[in-house]
């Protein structure tokens, strides 16, 4: 991981035997090996409507599970079931089969059977096979229309919750029709613009349905299997930096990647491919704990984004061409966070704590300038940023606005002893490394994501991401083997703030994710925790309330049976 840099590769040595850096499974199990897979964590696909793309994203999949990466494919593009084929009318089979392929090259496509295939399809809510989408993951589905393995998530843009809220029925379009007339992909649309005129026209071929009555349907089916995924789209473009350059499709495995993307043209044999952007993202994760009892932030920071820098500098796929093109753009790093509540227990506070949100939003302020200044040095060292850097927020300014406009330097007393060891930027710092940043530019079109990190927290005897805990004592298994891990820095004195994730108010929940979003570029993994005391109703609410505190998705909704009486503070 130092590329060639003895002190470079000694540092980040340093860091991870200290535990305060931790890369991603796949590059801590991967590196060093003669034989051995890719460093990289996630690869996001986007297929079009054709059997030469479907066929390419088929084997591209194939080849990145092989190699030990979570694979995401957006099917939105595809035609629904019934439509044309070539003017024969009902003859599209839709989405589902392509989710069974899918399913099949992932449970197929391991990594030496060390980590098993894992993938993820997406579809946009407005697509044809909406409900047969959804109904995959009903416990009671057939066995010809029911997914296990391959997980699902929905593209919601914001006209859909519009409707919804205002309890009005909508459609859901079949995207052939959409692009025989228009030369535009239902992927592609701003469906905020595109809505009304699609549902007035009667070319288009589309189906009615309760807006509501989906969301009900979608919260059933969570309760069940914890799918599908949640992704607001708007939301991810709003805040996404690189707007200039193109627009975000979907998200990855875990939720927490949020890249432009533009599918590639396959032509026959023999034609030339027209080879457009995909997506891979290289993760690791900051240690809370140790990273403050350290007094060195920026200097850590500078170097973990070398640390995955390297990585993605390392990385060239051949055999999934679309991706290596991107990695070769845009350099996209994603650097994290695991331990965060046993930082809160360590120093006496609950997950809910009102100091916590004030606490989150001053650190990410730090974490996103320092992991900007590391870029830009990196940028300036290799005399190179990323493709089009000048079109992007970073190089016009806006991306500093918030940052000049408002202070996030801590206020209260409790906050401030907390962060003792730590320079928060001030206003005047931010203008100052706005001038650096259009001075040198920056190495990495994308640097901040938060991954749930369960594997790798119990390497670090910490909490996993920023999310609460579940037990006092966790189990989980792995093969035949039953694991205990007690959380850390819990115990008599300070147990009386510990509450279960099921405890929690979720809207405290999604209010601290929604604060450290402000700060990180790309996304967060957030896990929803319910019980079966809770209603579909309940949940709904909770989708309407994370998009409007600006999340951009929604990972697996968890959920627990409580017994009568039952005590959540005495179980393991």
């Amino acid at each position: 991981m130092g590329d060639g840099n003895f002190e470079l590769a000694c540092q980040i040595a340093d860091l991870i035997m200290k535990q305060i850096y931790q890369p991603a499974t796949p590059t801590f199990s991967n590196s060093g090996k003669k034989r051995s897979g890719e460093l990289v964590s996630c690869f996001l696909l986007e297929t079009e409507d054709s059997i030469n793309s479907i066929n390419y994203i088929i084997s591209t999949s194939m080849q990145l599970s092989k190699i030990g990466g979570g694979v995401a494919v957006n099917l939105s593009k595809l035609r629904g079931r019934g439509a044309s084929i070539k003017k024969i009318d009902s003859t599209a089979s839709g989405v589902l089969p392509v989710l069974k392929i899918l399913e099949n090259v992932f449970d197929y496509a391991d990594q030496l059977g060390m980590r098993r295939g894992s993938g993820v399809a997406y579809l946009n809510i407005f697509h044809f096979d909406l409900i047969d989408f959804i109904d995959c993951k009903k416990i009671n589905a057939d066995e010809k229309s029911r997914i296990q393995t391959l997980s699902i998530g929905l593209i919601i843009p914001d006209k859909f919750l519009q409707l919804a809220t205002e309890n009005k029925d909508f459609y859901i379009f079949e995207p052939n029709t959409i692009y025989q007339k228009y030369k535009v992909c239902l992927s592609d649309l701003n469906m905020n613009e595109w809505y009304d005129k699609l549902a007035e026209d009667k070319d288009i071929l589309k189906k009615e349905l309760s807006s509501r009555a989906v969301l009900t349907r979608i919260a059933q089916i969570q309760f069940e299997s914890g799918y599908p995924y949640v992704i607001y789209i708007d939301n991810a473009n709003r805040q996404h930096p690189l707007n200039g350059l193109g627009t975000i499709k979907m998200s990855n495995l875990c939720t927490e990647i949020f890249q432009l993307q533009e599918s590639s043209t396959i032509g026959d044999y023999g034609d030339e491919d027209q080879i457009r952007y995909d997506v891979s993202c290289n993760l690791a994760s900051l240690n809370l704990v140790n990273l403050l009892e350290a007094t060195n932030l920026e200097e850590i920071i500078d170097i973990s984004m070398r640390a995955l820098t390297a990585v993605s500098d390392l990385t060239s796929i051949k055999n999934a061409p679309s991706i290596r093109k991107a990695n070769e753009s845009f350099r996209s790093v994603g650097l994290g966070m695991l331990n965060f509540t046993g930082f809160l227990l360590k120093n006496n506070l609950a997950y809910d704590d009102p100091e916590v949100l004030e606490f989150a939003d001053s650190l990410f302020s730090a974490i996103n300038y320092y992991s900007i200044l590391a870029s830009s040095k990196i940028a300036k060292e290799k005399n190179k940023s990323f493709h089009n850097f000048h079109l992007s927020d970073y190089a016009n300014g806006k991306y500093f606005k918030q940052y000049l406009e408002n202070s996030y330097l801590p206020k209260s007393e409790k906050v401030k002893e907390l962060l003792k060891n730590v320079k928060i930027p001030s206003q005047e710092d931010w203008a100052n490394l706005q001038k650096i940043v259009e001075k040198n530019g920056l190495y990495n079109a994308y640097r901040l994501a938060i991954a749930p990190t369960q594997s790798i927290s119990y390497l670090q005897g910490a909490t996993a991401s920023i999310q609460p805990i579940i037990a006092p004592i966790e189990t989980r298994l792995y093969g035949n083997s039953m694991t205990y891990f007690p959380m850390p820095f819990l115990k008599k004195e300070n147990y009386h703030l510990y509450k279960s994730a099921y405890q929690i108010d979720q809207k405290k929940l999604i209010d601290l994710s929604a604060t450290i979003q402000k700060h990180i570029d790309q996304g967060i993994s957030t896990i929803l925790y319910v019980t079966n005391n809770s209603t579909t109703r309940d949940l709904v609410k909770l989708y309407l309330y994370a998009h409007h505190k600006g999340l951009k998705s929604l990972y697996y909704v968890r959920t627990k049976n409580l017994q009568p009486n039952e005590c959540l503070m005495c179980q393991a």
